[in-house]
């Protein structure tokens, strides 16, 4: 009897834990509408590529198809699945066609487990979190899958039987793995200032602490680099280097199959965006105040972080179009030096610090969220900031354009040539 009434009372109050039934009934709910609404947003992100490439190439861009070109994704959609088929004559069929698939689905259920607004109260049915699946271990969950997408890249390179496409996925499982190494070292440094893989739990932590980016900004930087790796963008975009590996490791796709690889890749940089934020920008969190994070949970509560959180990943979204747009390409051997030689060392120092500083600060009896915990930190990020963006790097480490020659190599030679009479015209 007892149990029964504390069940009704739980339906009754919306800012109770929802009844099994109603939680088993509104996952499905959000796994739905989530998941269509997360498709929606990677085939317009292949409208926003366009048209923000326009803009920074001073053309229009697709204009033509809808209002100013709105519906352009959906007549590329149509015209993909209307393509004929080819299939490689001697390749392996049967990997041949899931592969696509391999490479787009981790991207989609990556992005399960992030946080995207406070808590929405249910009249009648309790309080519905709103993450598809609010896992204990939702950040290891993201590394664990994230992982399995280099597995497509590589059986689409090798099942086509064609050698430029073999090199490209050589390269792309070779380049995700290095990169991959580098971005969970970044994230140590957040769960340690978190105690915990909650991706909930980490959004509490920079309410109350502040943004992580603050905090750990070389964390930031390396997780940045390495997503954009990650994603198999420019700079970084060598597994598609059309100078010498043709179209790479999706040479021989057509129709939608082709399609399915950039559209995995728009995917991903939903979901790179979408943990940048939640790890180091305080998630869904509205900044400098503290009235989103408390009870009781409104549904203005819930919309406003939500507007705030779709605010956040748009910025970033356009961050990875801008730089696709700027930088020009890597050499490969400039990329693989990046990712081995200045990324991981650097992640394993910096854990090592910051490792160092919460001991040291845990035994010392401070708080976490007091200021004077909150200052040692912004002072040790401050002393990494300076010595590697103004100390180690000025052309030396970090800038992918140095040159192999010792610097006093390189001064002879421009010494020489500006007493050259025959660069300096004297001798024309």
């Amino acid at each position: 009897m007892t149990h029964a009434l504390f069940a009704l009372l739980q339906v009754a109050d919306p800012q109770r834990s929802p009844t099994d039934g109603m939680f088993i009934l509104f996952g499905l709910i959000k796994a739905v509408a989530a998941f269509g609404i997360y498709m929606l947003c990677v085939a317009y992100t292949t409208l926003a590529e366009r048209r923000v490439a326009g803009w920074i190439q001073d053309r229009l861009g697709p204009n033509r198809v809808g209002w100013e070109g709105f519906l352009q994704p959906i007549a590329d959609g149509v015209k993909n699945f209307m393509k004929e088929e080819a299939l490689p004559g001697s390749g392996n069929t049967v990997l041949f066609i899931l592969a696509p698939a391999m490479a787009f689905v981790p991207a989609m259920i990556t992005w399960a487990v992030i946080p995207f607004g406070s808590p929405l109260p249910v009249p009648g049915v309790g309080l519905v979190d709103m993450v598809v699946a609010d896992l204990p271990v939702g950040f290891l969950f993201t590394l664990a899958i994230s992982s399995l997408g280099v597995y497509g890249i590589t059986i689409a390179g090798w099942s086509s039987n064609n050698k430029y496409a073999l090199l490209g996925g050589l390269r792309a499982s070779a380049q995700m793995i290095s990169y991959e190494i580098a971005m969970g070292m970044s994230t140590v440094c957040v769960l340690l200032l978190a105690g915990n893989v909650n991706l909930n739990a980490v959004v509490a932590q920079q309410a109350s602490q502040g943004w992580n980016v603050v905090l750990l900004t070389l964390a930031f930087f390396i997780f940045a680099v390495a997503g954009l790796a990650e994603t198999n963008r420019v700079p970084f975009d060598l597994p598609e280097a059309e100078s010498e590996l043709i179209a790479g490791y999706h040479a021989e796709y057509s129709s939608m199959r082709y399609s399915m690889f950039p559209l995995a890749e728009y995917a991903n940089i939903i979901t790179s965006s979408s943990l940048m934020i939640t790890l180091f920008f305080g998630g869904w969190d509205i900044p400098f105040t503290q009235w989103d994070n408390l009870p009781p949970w409104t549904v203005t509560k819930t919309l406003l972080t939500m507007g705030l959180y779709v605010f956040k990943v748009m910025f970033f979204v356009f961050a990875f179009i801008w730089l696709r747009w700027t930088l020009p390409r890597f050499r490969y051997d400039q990329l693989m030096s990046l990712g081995w030689k200045v990324l991981l060392p650097m992640a394993l120092v910096y854990i090592t610090v910051v490792a160092s500083l919460v001991l040291g600060l845990d035994a010392a009896g401070l708080a976490r969220t007091s200021y004077a915990y909150r200052g040692a930190f912004l002072g040790m990020n401050l002393v990494f900031v300076v010595l590697v963006f103004w100390v180690l790097d000025r052309g030396r480490i970090v800038s992918p354009a140095f040159s192999r020659l010792e610097r006093d190599r390189i001064t002879r030679l421009q010494t020489a040539a500006a007493r050259s009479d025959l660069l300096t015209g004297k001798g024309a």
